[in-house]
């Protein structure tokens, strides 16, 4: 496969602030690349870097073949970019959205408007087309913004965390579009703080903590690499949780101590179990299940899930 962002060392700071601190990696042709981490990881500014928005302090970068100190203009003409913001001209309606935008890459009118028809029925906004993009509903504001991205039917699309703030129903909506693009061999960029968002759309990611690249691989391989099988999560009342906590030495091969709850890492839930209540241990709820990004995320950066 052709690798169509390549970054090497690269760094971004402002002034003293070091928000990406030399990180590697590369994007190929027609996968989901995803930068999973906590907000302020430096997820955006590398976002930014590779869209040539910004520029790099340090190391390279090639993004479409193009280097962006250079070439900038060209990078982002081959570009589709979901921002974090919903941007959109709100006095407009949603297809003089989508005209307007195609106008800025000397698109013709007459393809704007085959490709607004093909991305609003793909978006499932067509019975929409006139109305005034003012009292959508975030979900649809954020599917338009993705067809509004893909009006130059670009090389590579960029999405910064594209679900954040909208409903589950309106999430998973958004994550069938995506799916979608994905079938269609369209290569896709992809950060989120959400563990399930990056398990169930990106073929590899990288996990960013503290403006660095803390691991590498496919959803899979992460969960395999840094977490056993499976996961017994323990629910205490208030006053039990820490007098027991001394007694789980042993019973699992980590033990993770949240504020609202116990996570004991092993590879056989049902022995685990058996070993708390030969313990006569018996908390309030118990739950068995498999291990997940979260829990890849919680032992490489040690935090919750949202800072």
């Amino acid at each position: 496969m052709e690798s169509l962002v390549e970054a090497k060392s690269l760094t971004k700071r402002f002034g003293e602030f070091t928000a990406v601190d030399g990180i590697d990696f590369t994007v190929e042709q027609g996968e989901a690349f995803g930068f999973l981490g906590p907000n302020g990881a430096g997820k955006t500014s590398t976002m930014r870097m590779i869209g040539a928005t910004s520029p790099i302090t340090e190391g390279s970068l090639r993004v479409l073949g193009m280097d962006p100190v250079g070439q900038g203009q060209q990078i982002r003409g081959r570009l589709g970019v979901v921002p974090q913001e919903n941007n959109l001209d709100t006095e407009l309606t949603v297809f003089e959205n989508l005209f307007v935008y195609g106008r800025y890459f000397d698109l013709s009118g007459r393809v704007i408007r085959e490709r607004a028809e093909e991305l609003l029925e793909f978006v499932q906004l067509s019975d929409r087309r006139n109305d005034r993009v003012e009292p959508l509903s975030g979900g649809m504001k954020r599917r338009l913004i993705i067809a509004r991205a893909l009006i130059n039917e670009p090389d590579l699309l960029i999405l910064d965390e594209p679900t954040t703030g909208l409903d589950p129903q309106a999430r998973h909506a958004l994550w069938d579009r995506l799916y979608r693009l994905k079938q269609r061999g369209v290569t896709l960029i992809i950060t989120t703080h959400y563990m399930d968002e990056a398990e169930q759309l990106c073929d590899r990611l990288v996990v960013m903590d503290k403006a660095r690249i803390v691991a590498e691989g496919s959803p899979r391989e992460l969960i395999e690499r840094y977490s056993p099988r499976e996961v017994v999560e323990l629910r205490f009342a208030p006053d039990q949780q820490e007098a027991v906590i001394p007694q789980l030495d042993g019973l699992a091969q980590r033990v993770e101590v949240l504020p609202d709850r116990v996570l004991l890492y092993t590879d056989d839930a049902d022995r685990t179990t058996l070993g708390l209540h030969e313990l006569d241990i018996f908390p309030e709820a118990l739950l068995e299940r498999r291990s997940t990004l979260e829990d890849v995320f919680l032992r490489l950066t040690g935090r919750t899930l949202v800072d």
